[in-house]
């Protein structure tokens, strides 16, 4: 050390002990500087004084680097049991310091895994993710356990689950990548059913529909097999989706289990019948509700249940027909005890109870709202017949005349009148009088005197108010008749009210042929059928139907399956369009996928579109994710380029985007 620096150590050395240490234990000029420095900094990591070790660690590092590895260790390990983001924050920084610009340090990896556990708890999803991708660099991951902890942790935020999902990805591509190579690191990076469920909640939570489908997919490919818990995840993403068709055939393979496992699938039967509702296919909605309320404990249930306990199924992502298709394996019996995940809210549209999956309210007001519309009723009637003995046994209410009272309450007089007719015919459970009269003071509360007339006739004929005149009771079946009092506090709430949204909502609700065409596209685009998918979409545009962004995704990641970026190039126009236009937003999902297939096709222009659109937005973007692809791809594209060398205005253009794409990404 030259006299200059070693004059400047021994001031700082000598004001620092001199307000930090006894008398007797000032500074010893014959010690070696670095020595002391060094025990100084050990002191306070020994005593937890994250301050003092802070400003020793900053001194050391100043005039001699960075201190031995044992004691950088130590140093990140303290700062990361503090609860502090601010500490969190210093061990993170140094981590990544140490990892990126001083590859001569060696990190150990357990030091990493320790950090990243409380970066998330903290919910810094961030850096918790960028410690995460440091290590799988290093061909490491974490214990299962304790990756499960962190992506956990990390899916609790929007940008967590966003970066969680990213970081499974690169362990899928890795996996992949390794095992086309028979590379033994395959086995040590695979991740497992748990670490896709962990992530898939977090789509499911936070909406995020296309990452789903993607990780959804990326399970099939590294063949991981889906639990119980998977497939209803997997169920709602396809319902974000409107792919009610991949639902379906979830729900073929949950058919065949005991009624013992219903209640873990009852999402699942939510998701399948909200689909049929947007589809407005009220055959398929009604067929599925009868199915709910048949028997499962039959002997062939079970015998079925005995020989395929426990045995993986495959089910088909796209056609059936496929050969190249993506095929999941799937085991719905399997239940995973003690997981970290918490269990399913209350839905909206079922219910189980006592082994029953039963209709919820708004379930039971999008069906009468759907027959009615489509001149149904008898169809309802026979379903409301069916079914209504469970809700007798197990709720003690007469599913009819709630029904009848809750249409008379909204003004559907007729529909109330013909599901009682209906029900007359069918021999149904008997309606009590409030039935009636609910009806009857309606008829006559409008003036409809001739329906209120043939219906007291119908009630006179049943035994009841045989004694008063007509006279009496039409000036008076609006208070107390024969000591019976009309009530309609049950129908003033609950089904009702869903029935006055469902009416209200009608010109609303998104026209069912979107959903058709998207799953037609979908079908296309996974079979690699790209002219049939551009086809279909340009139907949208003649029948005057807006596509919405999964029509947009599906086109994408069918065009980029095939490699085709210039086709996404074209396609970007229209999406652009139709923003302008006709309102259509796009999620940050959508942005990215863009983002990434226009950086792979080299159009650089296009993604500083994209760039400029996501910060309008204020959208959270994955720069070390596009980093690393940029890397990948177009590592030394331009780099020795200057603006005055280019040959013409499209290349000078072009290497303008270029290094404006390096600087946002913070690419070197």
């Amino acid at each position: 050390m030259d006299d200059k620096c070693s004059k400047r150590y021994r001031l700082l050395t000598y004001q620092s002990y001199s307000s930090t240490t006894p008398q007797h234990e000032r500074l010893s000029w014959e010690v070696s500087p670095r020595a002391v420095l060094l025990r100084k900094l050990e002191t306070a990591l020994h005593d937890h004084q994250l301050d003092e070790a802070w400003v020793n660690f900053n001194g050391f590092k100043t005039l001699y680097g960075f201190p031995p590895d044992d004691l950088t260790s130590k140093l990140i390990m303290e700062f990361s049991y503090s609860a502090d983001p601010c500490w969190l924050q210093r061990a993170y920084n140094l981590a990544v310091l140490i990892c990126e610009e001083h590859s001569k340090k060696s990190l150990q990896v357990d030091i990493l895994t320790k950090l990243s556990l409380p970066l998330a708890r903290a919910q810094m999803p961030v850096p918790a993710s960028v410690t995460l991708r440091l290590m799988l660099d290093r061909r490491k991951l974490p214990p299962m356990n304790v990756l499960w902890l962190v992506l956990f942790n990390m899916a609790k935020t929007d940008t967590g689950t966003h970066l969680a999902s990213n970081f499974l990805i690169q362990i899928c591509d890795c996996f992949l990548d390794s095992s086309a190579k028979k590379d033994q690191l395959a086995k040590l990076v695979k991740p497992d059913t748990m670490t896709f469920n962990i992530v898939l909640d977090g789509c499911v939570r936070f909406k995020s529909s296309l990452k789903g489908q993607q990780v959804l997919e990326l399970m099939s490919q590294i063949g991981v097999t889906a639990d119980a818990h998977s497939i209803t995840l997997i169920g709602q993403i396809h319902e974000m989706n409107g792919l009610r068709d991949e639902v379906k055939k979830l729900k073929y393979h949950i058919d065949g289990l005991p009624s013992t496992f219903l209640c873990h699938y009852q999402q699942l039967y939510n998701s399948l019948l909200n689909l049929h509702f947007k589809f407005d296919d009220i055959d398929a909605a009604a067929k599925l509700i009868l199915g709910m309320h048949i028997p499962r404990n039959s002997a062939t249930i079970h015998e079925k249940y005995r020989r395929e306990s426990q045995k993986p199924h495959l089910v088909s992502i796209g056609s059936d027909s496929i050969r190249s298709g993506l095929k999941m394996q799937i085991v719905p019996e399997l239940l995973v005890k003690d997981s970290i995940l918490q269990s399913q809210t209350e839905l909206e549209l079922v219910t189980f109870r006592n082994g029953k999956i039963l209709l919820r309210k708004r379930a039971l007001a999008k069906l009468v709202g759907g027959c009615r519309r489509h001149g149904r009723i008898s169809e309802l009637s026979e379903v409301l017949y069916s079914i209504q003995e469970d809700y007798h046994k197990l709720e003690g209410s007469n599913l009819c005349s709630e029904v009848i009272e809750a249409c008379v309450h909204v003004g559907w007089l007729e529909t109330a009148h013909d599901i009682l007719d209906d029900m007359e015919k069918l021999g149904g459970r008997s309606m009590s009088l409030t039935t009636y009269m609910t009806l009857l003071k309606a008829y006559y509360g409008k003036q409809m005197l001739k329906q209120g007339n043939g219906l007291l006739r119908r009630m006179r004929k049943s035994g009841w108010l045989v004694d008063v005149p007509d006279e009496v009771v039409a000036s008076s079946c609006s208070s107390e008749i024969s000591g019976i009092e009309y009530s309609s506090s049950k129908c003033t709430s609950g089904l009702a009210d869903f029935l006055f949204q469902e009416a209200d909502g009608e010109e609303k609700v998104m026209s069912p042929t979107v959903y058709e065409l998207n799953s037609t596209i979908y079908f296309f685009c996974k079979a690699k059928m790209m002219e049939d998918a551009l086809k279909t979409y340009r139907k949208m545009g003649h029948m005057e139907i807006q596509p919405t962004v999964q029509t947009f995704a599906h086109l994408v990641h069918g065009y980029s399956s095939l490699g085709m970026y210039r086709d996404i190039t074209i396609l970007w126009g229209d999406i652009k369009w139709n923003m302008e236009k006709s309102n259509l937003a796009l999620c940050r999902d959508m942005y990215e996928c863009l983002l990434l297939n226009f950086l792979r096709g080299g159009y650089f222009e296009r993604v500083m579109e994209i760039v400029d659109y996501v910060k309008k937005q204020n959208m959270y973007a994955d720069k070390w994710m596009y980093r690393c692809e940029f890397l990948k791809l177009h590592k030394n594209l331009y780099t020795s380029l200057r603006a005055s060398e280019t040959r013409n205005d499209a290349q000078k253009k072009r290497l303008q985007h270029v290094a404006a794409f390096r600087k946002w990404a913070g690419v070197v």
